[in-house]
């Protein structure tokens, strides 16, 4: 009984919590203006592949339900061109890095617990070694602000609050560019209307957690 108590509560003040996860992320990218390369097509949007991704999370319970916490995640892929035909220009990766608040439904105890997820941060395009046809460039890479937000479940399955697996479904949207898209006229003027596009990420991974 007195190591029953012990554990119970060292459990309740367990306050950081590490998690790992892994999936298959699908992305976009964007569009833009028709570019013709000869002996290789016409193109007019850009996208990485669709795959693999793997991440790190480390957080601190606020209480039972809130916590907040950082987040890291990457996606070796391959930049791709789209158009008259889909093509490889070369391997780049893709980060992701956020800090967030998640807040987690049902009491601490239970089995499996839903949880939401919203964040700020960052998601940078690395550099990319470009070859089309006869021509080789190296392509520099970029860091563009974004948000995030996710719904998981957290499963407890061995009876014990310190080690556990998730699952979870999470949107990243990268505000990359602006296009015109006509004209506005009110009172005060007319005003040109731009039409935002974003690279989007959709992340559906597993893991683990493991609270300290």
């Amino acid at each position: 009984a007195m190591g029953l108590v012990a554990s119970a509560a060292q459990a309740q003040d367990a306050r950081f919590e590490i998690s790992g996860t892994a999936g298959w992320t699908f992305s976009d990218g964007v569009t833009g203006d028709r570019v013709t390369i000869p002996d290789v097509g016409t193109f007019d949007r850009i996208d990485p592949k669709d795959a693999f991704s793997w991440g790190l999370r480390f957080g601190f319970l606020l209480s039972e339900n809130s916590e907040v916490r950082i987040l890291f995640d990457m996606q070796p892929t391959e930049l791709e061109l789209g158009g008259t035909e889909t093509v490889s220009v070369g391997d780049m990766n893709v980060y992701n890095y956020h800090g967030y608040y998640s807040y987690s439904f049902l009491d601490r105890d239970a089995v499996a617990r839903p949880y939401l997820l919203i964040g700020l941060g960052a998601t940078q395009f690395g550099a990319v070694d470009a070859t089309l046809g006869d021509m080789q460039q190296s392509v520099g890479g970029g860091t563009k602000f974004s948000g995030t937000g996710a719904f998981g479940v957290k499963v407890f399955p061995f009876a014990s609050p310190k080690f556990g697996m998730r699952a979870e479904v999470r949107f990243t949207p990268t505000y990359i560019k602006s296009d015109p898209d006509g004209w506005w006229c009110g009172y005060w003027g007319c005003y040109v209307v731009e039409d935002a596009q974003y690279a989007n990420q959709w992340e559906f991974s597993g893991g683990f957690v493991l609270r300290l």
